[in-house]
């Protein structure tokens, strides 16, 4: 169901993104220098698809960032109760080794 759902959605995504590309093989100049636009210190002529692709790459390298720190709190919750977990096994299994070397039941004399 998983790889039915997964080419159902990603094979017109690529036919798109394929055909955006071919459509889209023109150099343009781009530049980060807003304050010359005519002679900018450095402009470099990629094809338009590279930059599309480009910016659509760093927005999700952003967000995946930007998730990632925001989800800290719950990966040191998680650590937190892992090592609370661990000292309450240990205590537990010493305290389970104590009770089976205290004979519980008393020996009955005659």
């Amino acid at each position: 169901m998983k790889r039915i759902f997964s080419l159902l959605i990603g094979l017109p995504a690529a036919i798109i993104m394929i055909a955006f590309a071919i459509a889209n093989r023109g150099a343009v100049k781009v530049s980060f220098d807003p304050v010359s636009p005519a002679t900018p210190w450095f402009a470099i002529n990629v094809p338009l698809w590279m930059v599309v692709f480009a910016a659509v790459f760093a927005g999700l390298l952003i967000g995946w960032i930007l998730a990632w720190i925001n989800q800290g709190k719950w990966r040191k919750a998680a650590r937190s109760a892992t090592s609370s977990l661990k000292q309450e096994q240990a205590k537990s299994s010493g305290l389970q080794k104590q009770i089976k070397s205290v004979d519980l039941v008393p020996a009955h004399k005659n």
